[in-house]
């Protein structure tokens, strides 16, 4: 049997109880551990007045707000499951997320009420996060929690969807703990730090990296609805606020170093600045670390609770482009086409084991099936591991393409095109290509004030890459989709610019 599940917050509660818990910008509301635990109890016992009980799924459709988290927590005292929705979804595509996950109740923000009178669903009850909903729960009488056990699933979390019908991701209790005990150390999660999140909570990098551990730590989270380069700059250099901690993807520490207010912004106070999501280019690397702040990269998985590879902050310098090394309440390796294990600096598949690896898929057995090998979790990224062990994210095995026999990682050409100083965004696909299969297409963002020819972009790649990985068509966009994590949707940019490459 599975160790129990202890609540953080009533814990802070009693052993901290003025400590600011949680700031959220956009409401403009600041809630210390005693506030925050009589928000929770009180929804714990609205919950329960409206039927909720063990196992039931209770989905959320809202931005980044205190209720997320409040209703994260309320689900746990009551065994039962959170569903935060992504708010990017189509119509359709909310249908089949909500459909598949069955949930007993729908919360909503009031900015979606429309959304939501428009779904086709049953069997659902729905509440808006109105007025109503406030007076509501400040009338609710807590109610006891239940018995929870750290095997037993507190998060359904659909991934994205960029390759077929969204999968819902169990999360467990003991996922999200093992998930904090690996970055406690790496991440140095304490009771002072102060968590700056701008990555939207249906995504497990939001909940996970670093908010839900600096609760667990008695810290502070101050909670941003977006993320604006300019305003992340202000608040990280204003020392009143005390900002300690920040992750992003690429393209947020991109906005930022291209931001005017880059050159003069104060970021000392930063402990810990994280970045993950996707491979970043070792020039925007570089750039932050002549400023003083080294990005610690990571890997991470909704799959996965999510970290499994961290660097440390005293390699950040030294082993730029690294990702780290497996954190230590894990098992990480990297397999060839047949499950064997790569040489050092050979490109495979990472596989991960352990505690911190998601059971399956919520009413998927065939995902669920297909994602394991022998107890191995199959993350289908390519990475290489060096003799001293750190890891290398190469790229997605669905983004890798193969030209005249070879393949080719889009993320290595893509760092190559950023290296240029009039680029502001890159990303590379493979497009058909009648002589050698298959060939790379870069579609490029250009900066303000700036001009670039797709000569000049070719000649730049030709004194850098290997003949087969160079890009035969360049594209010029005025800027690339991305999804609410700031990921640039590589399924659409397919879809918008595959066409096949002369003859």
């Amino acid at each position: 049997m599975s160790a129990p599940y202890y609540d953080w917050i009533a814990h802070h509660a009693v052993n901290r109880p003025e400590k600011v818990a949680l700031i959220d910008l956009h409401a403009g509301l600041r809630l210390d551990y005693r506030a925050l635990e009589d928000r929770v109890a009180r929804f714990t016992g609205l919950l329960a007045d409206r039927g909720v009980g063990r196992g039931d799924r209770v989905a959320i459709l809202a931005q980044s707000c205190a209720e997320v988290f409040e209703l994260q927590f309320a689900c746990g005292r009551l065994g039962a499951i959170f569903v935060p929705l992504n708010w990017r979804l189509t119509q359709p595509e909310l249908e089949f997320v909500i459909g598949n996950a069955d949930p007993a109740l729908l919360l909503y923000g009031e900015d979606f009420a429309e959304t939501v009178e428009g779904l086709a669903i049953e069997g659902c009850a729905k509440l808006a996060l109105d007025a109503d909903f406030a007076k509501a729960r400040a009338a609710a009488r807590p109610r006891a929690p239940e018995p929870v056990m750290l095997d037993d699933v507190s998060t359904i979390i659909y991934t994205s969807g960029t390759t077929g019908r969204p999968k819902g991701a169990l999360i467990t209790h003991g996922m999200t703990f093992w998930n904090i005990v690996n970055l406690s150390g790496p991440a140095l999660l304490n009771g002072d730090m102060v968590m700056l999140t701008v990555l939207p909570l249906f995504h497990t990098a939001g909940l996970n990296c670093y908010a839900n551990p600096a609760f667990h730590a008695g810290g502070t989270v101050l909670l941003a609805r977006g993320f604006d380069p300019g305003a992340t700059l202000r608040m990280m250099s204003d020392r009143s606020i005390g900002i300690t901690h920040f992750l992003g993807v690429p393209s947020h520490y991109q906005f930022m170093a291209q931001h005017p207010d880059f050159a003069a912004a104060d970021l000392s106070g930063l402990v810990r600045a994280g970045c993950g999501g996707a491979p970043i280019p070792l020039s925007l690397l570089k750039q932050w670390e002549e400023k003083g702040v080294p990005l610690l990269q990571g890997f991470g998985m909704t799959e996965t609770s999510p970290s499994v590879l961290s660097l440390d902050h005293a390699d950040a310098a030294s082993r730029i482009g690294s990702v780290g090394r497996p954190l230590q309440h894990l098992e990480a390796r990297i397999v060839d086409e047949d499950g064997h294990d790569c040489a050092d600096d050979e490109a495979g598949e990472l596989w991960v084991r352990g505690p911190v690896v998601t059971p399956g898929y919520w009413r998927n057995p065939e995902a669920s099936a297909s994602a394991f090998r022998d107890g191995w979790f199959r993350t289908g990224d390519i990475a290489r591991r060096n003799a001293e062990g750190y890891h290398y994210i190469v790229d997605r095995r669905t983004d890798m393409f193969i030209s005249g026999g070879e393949n080719v990682y889009p993320a290595e050409v893509e760092n190559v095109l950023h290296q240029i100083e009039a680029v502001r965004e890159a990303a590379v696909i493979g497009v058909p290509d009648a002589r050698w299969g298959e060939s790379g297409r870069a579609i490029v963002v250009v900066k303000p004030d700036h001009a670039l020819k797709a000569d000049a972009v070719l000649d730049h790649c030709r004194a850098r890459l290997a003949k087969y990985k160079l890009p035969r068509d360049i594209v010029f966009a005025e800027a690339l989709p991305r999804n609410a994590t700031g990921k640039v949707l590589k399924a659409e940019l397919r879809a918008r610019y595959s066409g096949a490459l002369p003859c």
